[in-house]
């Protein structure tokens, strides 16, 4: 075949040579030639035809090669293509769909035969419009999707695609499509357990700080840690602890970190004391290191709690006990948390294992009905749902069986709610109760009986008396009400000291229940007595005087001691000197204070016409009992002021809430008349509780969270249940407990000291601040101030006002001031009203003052702007100096 055309080649040049060569030319020459040149040319025709006809050969065999190696490189490539996880779309300069891969086939649920030769790639998106498979419009997924994070559709049946599109220099584009599904579940299942753990340490009652180890840096603080630095987290975050707190108190908790982050297990226990403001705070903490990967710390953990009042209350407890290990199982309350949709149990901590008598390991997964007997499962159950469908914080008690017996827990359950506002998990409390129940019940006793002689208590005595008056109404007979003052109790007191003196009063009270022949006899107060008697009255009420006179007189041997006393009695009589059971105590008063005025020993029988002033009391006592129903009683509050800058425009640092009763006729009647009306006839009770959580409620509403100041009578301490008052109002209201600061005066522990005391420790307990008001108005024994730990001493006014005109207000007031700071109290001074006072005080280092100086007692909506709410009205708030 090649050498066939090299012939024909050669023929066909050599014929084309000649054709077109003149006579005169080629053919002339040729054939005046010699045979031999003839030859020669033929040969040179030849070989250079072959060598034409071998380029021609190697170049088409180059071009099959090379198109077979572009055929052999397209499948490649489209193979590789087709095989991708994610689909892909390519197009050319005129936006016709070059590529297609079979993955976007899949993706989109379309076939091959959809696609048509000159289809475009917004005709595909078209397509995918018309199919239900993409989900925003043609422009919008180009803008989208061009983006550098690219665009996410959704398809149906709940799967997600990633597109990211890219143009080509060339003026095409490529597309790629990943199905993504899985990869948003799992980030939604991460954020879920990213939220339900924030959700456990933002509710859990310890505070938790985390740190870097480069810089020791805070990164996050819960809401107990911004409630105990009294800082918002946002100030916290990015700061040291050296930014935070003192210098002493930041060296601890570095000192602290230290040794974490060289303890072998990576955790670090102890106790250190604190600084916070002026008060020094002992702190139980927990710290653990974080690693990383590699083994190296990378974040430091740290759990704490405030111990001081516990360690005050309990000596038994160990001082170098671990608060915390774990954010969740060191909690020190038993803690469950359940999965809202089916009340699966997700977590336990160590304390719960005793109410789900199981290791809380084995908890996971279970439900209620699986752990606790039927009965019990189906009123978890019931409460589990009211708390989710309410979405409101619960709290109950109710009995669950444990391994020591059927036991009675106080329940708290918090509803935690996802992004869409529905139930998500459950957060459950439970604290055994049982021994404080049982403690309460005989607190009840107590709360009707003097502590001293068991005898009926003035609550007690009131009931009875009520109920005396009920009968004899009906009944149409007489009964006389006794007020009975023990004379010479104080002498004894002085010369024989408090516990002959106490002694003293258990007999005489054991000779009255002896002579009262079947009355009710009751301890009032220290050395008041009251007694009911029936019979023919006067008669019978007046013998029972003279007998008790008679008894009281003898001589008592306490200790081998001869004491004596006496009694002064007075009497009023149902139904003639009063119907109610208050106006018959204020009468037999009268009377006693009638026969005191005579001489001692005296017996008085109450007469109408006695004292003008009685009945007025009277009037008003049956103004008083409705006044609170009538909204007569409101609340002022009187500003208490740093001192720190010697001027009246020192830092507002708390409100001491003072009631008022504006009478309809008489006006605004003085709390020195009413208070002391209310404490004798039992109304303090009511009133008390009013002032306190009207208090709490409306210090709770203030946007700027300072402290707010009530009293306490020693009436509300003696005869009614102040701590679960307190406790109660605390819960209703949403207060914290550290703002409430409660105002006692020493006639609570005059009184009863060991039950005062006991009380006081009880309140502080909860939280709440205690304070010594009125000191050095009475005898403010030195004794109350060593065996209570008050948070503060009120300076009474008097020695305030006299400041600058007595040398030895000013030796008092100094002196007051540096026992309180020894003994690590602040010191408040009442009655401030002059600059000069202020100053003093100041330079003393008084630490807060209060008077009208910096504020009068005014309504709460004067002092808006200081609490943080917008000014409605007129403000008188802070007296300004220049």
């Amino acid at each position: 075949m090649i050498p066939a055309g090299v012939v024909l080649c050669l023929v066909a040049s050599f014929w084309a040579a000649t054709a077109s060569t003149p006579e005169s030319g080629l053919i002339k020459y040729l054939s005046a030639a010699d045979p031999d040149v003839v030859s020669d040319v033929v040969l040179g025709g030849l070989v250079a035809g072959c060598f034409l006809i071998a380029v021609w050969i190697w170049v088409m065999s180059t071009l099959r090669r090379f198109r077979l190696s572009q055929q052999r490189r397209n499948v490649f490539v489209s193979s590789a293509l087709n095989n991708l996880k994610q689909g892909v779309v390519i197009t050319n300069p005129r936006q016709r769909i070059v590529f297609l891969n079979d993955r976007y086939l899949e993706i989109y649920s379309l076939a091959r035969s959809d696609i048509t030769p000159d289809m475009t790639g917004r005709g595909l998106l078209e397509l995918r419009l018309q199919r239900g498979t993409l989900d925003v419009s043609i422009d919008e997924f180009y803008a989208r999707s061009g983006e550098a994070e690219g665009l996410i559709t959704e398809l149906p049946g709940g799967k997600a695609v990633h597109v990211r599109y890219f143009p080509l220099s060339n003026g095409g584009s490529i597309a790629t499509h990943e199905d993504c599904s899985e990869q948003r579940s799992l980030s939604r299942e991460l954020a879920s357990t990213k939220q339900f753990l924030e959700s456990v340490l933002e509710n859990i009652p310890v505070c938790v700080a985390a740190k870097s180890i480069d810089d020791g840096r805070y990164i996050f603080a819960n809401r107990a840690f911004e409630r105990f630095s009294r800082f918002s987290r946002d100030y916290i975050v990015g700061k040291r602890a050296d930014e935070i707190f003192t210098h002493d108190t930041a060296a601890r908790i570095e000192a602290a970190d230290r040794a974490a982050l060289h303890a072998t297990e990576g955790s670090f226990s102890n106790e250190f004391v604190v600084e916070r403001g002026s008060r020094k705070r002992v702190l139980a903490s927990s710290r653990v290191v974080a690693r990383n990967d590699k083994g190296e710390p990378e974040f430091l953990i740290a759990l704490f709690d405030d111990v001081t009042d516990r360690n005050v209350l309990s000596q038994e407890l160990e001082s170098t006990k671990k608060f915390l290990e774990l954010v969740v199982d060191n909690i020190p309350v038993s803690l469950t948390v359940e999965r809202a949709s089916d009340g699966r149990y997700l977590l336990a901590n160590r304390s719960a294992e005793t109410i789900l008598n199981r290791r809380r390991e084995e908890v996971a997964g279970l439900t209620a009905a699986e752990i606790f007997n039927a009965r019990e499962a189906r009123l978890i159950v019931a409460r589990d749902e009211a708390a989710l469908k309410g979405r409101r914080p619960l709290t109950e008690e109710h009995p669950i069986s444990t391994k020591d017996g059927l036991r009675l827990f106080l329940t708290r359950r918090v509803t935690v709610l996802n992004d869409r506002g529905e139930p998500q998990y459950l957060i459950k409390t439970h604290e055994d109760v049982t021994d404080r129940r049982q403690t309460e019940s005989r607190m009840a006793h107590m709360a009707y009986h003097d502590g001293l002689t068991d005898l009926p208590n003035r609550a007690a005595f009131l009931q009875a008396l009520t109920q005396m008056i009920e009968a004899c109404t009906e009944a149409e007979e007489e009964f006389a009400v006794l007020s009975i003052d023990l004379d010479g109790l104080n002498e004894v007191n002085d010369v024989f000291g408090h516990a002959v003196g106490d002694k003293l009063l258990i007999e005489v009270a054991q000779r009255m229940q002896a002579s009262a022949r079947g009355g009710v006899v009751a301890r009032l107060s220290g050395d008041a007595f009251g007694l009911i008697i029936d019979g023919k009255q006067p008669i019978a009420g007046m013998l029972l005087a003279e007998q008790l006179a008679e008894t009281l007189a003898k001589e008592f041997v306490i200790d081998g001691k001869s004491v004596r006393t006496g009694a002064t009695t007075g009497i009023s009589i149902f139904p003639h000197n009063g119907r109610d059971a208050a106006s018959l105590l204020a009468n037999a008063g009268a009377a006693l204070s009638r026969a005191k005025a005579k001489s001692r020993g005296t017996i008085s029988i109450y007469e109408p016409e006695m004292d003008q002033q009685i009945r007025d009391r009277r009037v008003l006592h049956q103004d008083l009992s409705t006044a609170i129903k009538n909204s007569e009683i409101s609340l002022y509050y009187q500003p208490q002021a740093s001192s720190r800058h010697g001027t009246g425009n020192g830092e507002i640092i708390g409100f001491e809430a003072l009631a008022r009763w504006r009478h309809p006729t008489r006006g605004f009647v003085p709390p020195s008349d009413f208070i002391p009306l209310a404490e004798e006839s039992g109304l303090i009770f009511e009133m008390g509780q009013w002032i306190l959580r009207e208090a709490c409620r409306e210090a709770a509403s203030w946007p700027v969270p300072l402290q707010v100041a009530v009293n306490l009578s020693p009436a509300q301490f003696m005869h009614g249940d102040v701590v679960s008052l307190v406790h109660s109002i605390l819960l209703e209201t949403g207060l914290a407990p550290g703002r409430l600061e409660l105002e006692i005066t020493e006639g609570v522990l005059i009184e009863d000291f060991d039950r005062g005391l006991s009380l006081l420790r009880r309140l502080k307990g909860l939280g709440v601040r205690i304070s010594m008001d009125d000191f050095g108005s009475g005898y403010s024994s030195l004794s109350y101030l060593q065996a209570f730990p008050f948070d503060k001493i009120k300076i009474d006014r008097a020695f305030v006002m006299n400041l600058g005109r007595n040398p030895q207000s000013a030796a008092i007031v100094r002196a007051v001031i540096g026992l309180g700071h020894g003994l690590e109290m602040s010191i408040v001074a009442e009655g401030v009203e002059t600059q000069e006072q202020l100053g003093f005080l100041a330079e003393q280092g008084c630490d807060a003052v209060q008077g009208y100086f910096i504020g009068k007692p005014l309504p709460i909506e004067q002092y808006s702007t200081l609490v943080g709410r917008a000014p409605s009205d007129p403000v008188e708030p802070v007296r300004k100096t220049g």
